[in-house]
C-alpha cells in the first residue's frame, strides 16, 4: 500500500501555525490519523473531545473505525483537529446572555438537547437556535451586555440531571452560579419604556416572515452552518406545542416561555385587544411583585410519589367511567339557542339578524325560529378546519365569535353574536372543539367553557371597588406595547391596569404565569409562523403562508386576510423538490398545493411541518424518551441522518 502525506492543522497550535504533515496509507483509520497527529504535537492533554473536520467538504469525520479510503480522503484534503465542544454565547428569551460549551459536531437538534439538559429544561424538541439579525458595528460597541460564563459546567451525560435544592448540582457550587440559575428561573424586572421603544417591532406579516428565515437547520451541525467559537445565537421556543408543562419540574422552562410570550406581546408580534393588553399588563405587574417573595415549586421525592399515586388513581377512574363515556358519546349533547348572525359583504354596515341555532357534532345549523327547527335549515355550516377568533368587549357587553369556514372557492366569513357571557362561553368552546374535529361529547368541552369564563371574569371590572388605588411604583409604559404607550399617558394607564390587577392579585406566582400563558395561547394569532411564498397554483403574486401546530394558513399579503386553511389531519403526504426548492402537499379529496419559499429556505418550512407532526406523536407515557430518529425522518429531508 502506497504511503502519502496528509496535511492536518491543529487548533491548539494556533491559527498561524503551519499544518502538520503525517505519513499515512489509504487503509489507515480515522482514529489512527488522530493518534499520529496527537503524537506529533507533543502536547500532553486530554484529547478525547477532539475530532477531525474536513474543510473542503464541510463535514466532520466522526467514525474512528472508517479508513481514509472509505471516507474518500486523498492527499489534497485539508483536515483540522478541533474540539467538538466550544464556547457559544446564548441569548435566552428573558434577555440573559450565557456563555456555555455547546456541541459543534452533532446535529443542532442534539446540541439543543445538550444545552437544555445543562439548564434543566425538559422537552428540548420544542426549542431551537436562531441567528441574530445583522447589526451595525457601532451599536455593538455601544451596548456591551453582561455575559454570564458557565463554560466550566460539566458536559451533561445520561438522561437524568443531578439536582440539589431543585437546581442542577453544578449551579449550587458557588453563589455566583446560583444567582445565574435564579436569573433563568425567576422573571426579570421590566425594562424602561425607552429601551422597549428602541427594540425592533415587526409591522406586518411580511416583517414577521423575515424572522423565520434565521432558524438553524436541525439536521446539520453548528460548524457546518458557518458558526464559530463565541458566536451569538438565540435560544427560542420554535414549536408552539407545549407538552406536559409541570411547574414543579419546569421552573426554567416555564419562566423562559413566559418571557418569550411577554416579549411577543410587548413588541406586537401577536395581536391582542386593548382589554387583553390591560390584563397582560396586570399579570406582568403581579408576576413582577410576587417574584421577589415567591419561587416556583421545586421537585421533591415525596411530591413525585404523590404525583405517581394520583396518576394511577386518575387512570383507574378513567377506566371506571369509560362505560358512562360510551353512553354519553352515543347520545352526543347538542346546543340550542337564539343567536344573531352577520355575514360581512363589501361596503355594508354590520347588521345582525336573529335566528334559532343548533350545534350538533361539528356543525352549526340555523332556522327562522324554534318552531321551524324540525324543517330543513336555512343553512348548515361544518366548522371542521375553520378559524375561530373572539370579538369580545366585556366592558361594552359585546360577545361575538368570528368564524372563517373553508369552502372550495375560499373562506366564508361569519360573525355570531351572543347575548351574555354564559351563552358565549358555551358556543365559543363548541366552535373551538369543532374546528379541531371534536364534538360536544369530548371530555375537554367543560374545561374549555370554564377556561373561557375565567378569562372573561378577569377582564370584568368591579365597580365601586375601593381597592383600586394609585401606585407610584407601577411603571405602566413598561407593561404595555408601544402602541398603547403612544395612545395613553401613564396617569390614564395606571388606574386601568390596577383595575385589571384586582382580578389577579390573589394568584400565586405559578398560577399567574400559567394564566398569562393560557390567555396568550387563546389569542387568535397564537403560534403562527409566517413565510412569504410564491408560485401558488393559479396565483402569480407572492402570498403569506402561516404554519401553526395543527394547520397551514394561506394569507393574502395585501389585506392580510385568511384565504384558505388546511389541517394536518387531512394531509396525505408532503415532499420537497430540492432542485427547484418547491414544497408540494397532498390533502384528502384530491386537493394538491405547491409553493416556493421567498423569505426562507424551503428546508425551514419542511422542518416546521415535519416538526409539528412529530410533536403530535408525543404522549404522556413517553415524555422522558425522545425519538430522535423519527424527528430527523420527518424534518431532515434529503439531509436526514
Amino acid at each position: 500500500m502506497a504511503v502519502w502525506d496528509l496535511s492536518v492543522s491543529v487548533e491548539e497550535l494556533g491559527a498561524e501555525a503551519p499544518p502538520l504533515k503525517i505519513s499515512v496509507t489509504s487503509d489507515l483509520h480515522i482514529g489512527g490519523v488522530i493518534l499520529k497527529v496527537v503524537e506529533k504535537t507533543q502536547i500532553s492533554k486530554d484529547w478525547s473531545d477532539h475530532a477531525l473536520w474536513w474543510e473542503q467538504k464541510q463535514q466532520w469525520l466522526l467514525k474512528p473505525a472508517w479508513t481514509l479510503d472509505k471516507c474518500g480522503i486523498h492527499a489534497d484534503a485539508r483536515l483540522c483537529l478541533t474540539p467538538q465542544h466550544k464556547p457559544l454565547q446564548l441569548i435566552m428569551p428573558n434577555g440573559v446572555t450565557l456563555r456555555l460549551r455547546a456541541c459543534f459536531s452533532s446535529p443542532v437538534f442534539r446540541t439543543v438537547m445538550g444545552i437544555c439538559k445543562l439548564l434543566n429544561m425538559r422537552h428540548p424538541e420544542e426549542l431551537s437556535l436562531l441567528r441574530p439579525a445583522e447589526e451595525k458595528k457601532k451599536k455593538k460597541q455601544k451596548d456591551e451586555e453582561e455575559v454570564f460564563d458557565i463554560t466550566s459546567a460539566p458536559l451533561p451525560t445520561g438522561s437524568i440531571v443531578k439536582l440539589a435544592n431543585g437546581m442542577p448540582a453544578f449551579f449550587t457550587e458557588s453563589p455566583q452560579m446560583e444567582n445565574v440559575y435564579k436569573m433563568l428561573s425567576v422573571s426579570q424586572p421590566a425594562l424602561p419604556p425607552e429601551t422597549i421603544a428602541k427594540m425592533y417591532r415587526p409591522t406586518s406579516k411580511v416583517d414577521k416572515a423575515q424572522v423565520n428565515s434565521r432558524w438553524l437547520d436541525s439536521s446539520r451541525s453548528l460548524l457546518q452552518q458557518g458558526l464559530k467559537e463565541n458566536d451569538k445565537l438565540f435560544l427560542r421556543f420554535k414549536y408552539y406545542s407545549f407538552h406536559d408543562l409541570t411547574p414543579q419540574f419546569d421552573a426554567v422552562r416555564l419562566t423562559q416561555l413566559y418571557e418569550q410570550a411577554k416579549w411577543a406581546i410587548l413588541l406586537e408580534e401577536i395581536e391582542c385587544t386593548e382589554e387583553e393588553m390591560m390584563l397582560f399588563a396586570a399579570l406582568q405587574y403581579h408576576i413582577g411583585k410576587v417574584s421577589t417573595t415567591e419561587q416556583l415549586v421545586a421537585s421533591c421525592p415525596a411530591m413525585d410519589d404523590l404525583d405517581s399515586a394520583l396518576q394511577c388513581l386518575e387512570v383507574k377512574m378513567e377506566a371506571e367511567t369509560s362505560a358512562d363515556d360510551m353512553l354519553e358519546t352515543m347520545t352526543a349533547p347538542e346546543l340550542h339557542d337564539y343567536l344573531k348572525i352577520f355575514r360581512p359583504k363589501k361596503q355594508t354596515l354590520k347588521k345582525y339578524k336573529q335566528f334559532w341555532f343548533t350545534f350538533k357534532d361539528t356543525s352549526i345549523s340555523y332556522y327562522k325560529s324554534k318552531e321551524e327547527s324540525c324543517k330543513e335549515p336555512i343553512q348548515q355550516m361544518n366548522l371542521k378546519g375553520c378559524e375561530v377568533a373572539p370579538d369580545v368587549s366585556v366592558a361594552g357587553q359585546k360577545f361575538c365569535i368570528r368564524l372563517l369556514i373553508p369552502e372550495p372557492e375560499g373562506m366564508n366569513e361569519v360573525y355570531l353574536r351572543c347575548d351574555n357571557e354564559q351563552q358565549y362561553s358555551k358556543w365559543m368552546a363548541a366552535c373551538r372543539l369543532a374546528s379541531k374535529g371534536k364534538t360536544l361529547a369530548d371530555a375537554s368541552f367543560s374545561s374549555e367553557v370554564q377556561s373561557i369564563q375565567s378569562f372573561l371574569a378577569m377582564q370584568r371590572t368591579t365597580p365601586g371597588s375601593k381597592a383600586v388605588q394609585s401606585d407610584d411604583s407601577i411603571n405602566t409604559h413598561s407593561l404595555v406595547s408601544p402602541r398603547y404607550q403612544k395612545k395613553y399617558k401613564p396617569k390614564q394607564l395606571t388606574p386601568r391596569i390596577l383595575e385589571a390587577y384586582q382580578n389577579v392579585a390573589q394568584l400565586s406566582l405559578t398560577d399567574a404565569l400559567l394564566k398569562f400563558l393560557q390567555i396568550w395561547q387563546a389569542l387568535p394569532d397564537f403560534g403562527i409562523s409566517y413565510f412569504v411564498v410564491s408560485r401558488f397554483k393559479g396565483c402569480r403574486k407572492d402570498e403569506v403562508m402561516g404554519i401553526a401546530n395543527n394547520r397551514l394558513i394561506r394569507i393574502d399579503m395585501n389585506v392580510e386576510e385568511v384565504v384558505k386553511t388546511w389541517r394536518y389531519n387531512t394531509m396525505r403526504q408532503w415532499n420537497v423538490n430540492w432542485d427547484i426548492k418547491q414544497v408540494a402537499i397532498e390533502f384528502n379529496g384530491n386537493v394538491n398545493i405547491a409553493f416556493s419559499c421567498v423569505t426562507a429556505d424551503c428546508k425551514i418550512v419542511h422542518e416546521y411541518i415535519g416538526g409539528y407532526i412529530f410533536m403530535s406523536t408525543r404522549n404522556r407515557e413517553q415524555n422522558d424518551t425522545l425519538n430522535e430518529e423519527l424527528f430527523h425522518k420527518l424534518t431532515g429531508g434529503h439531509d436526514a441522518i
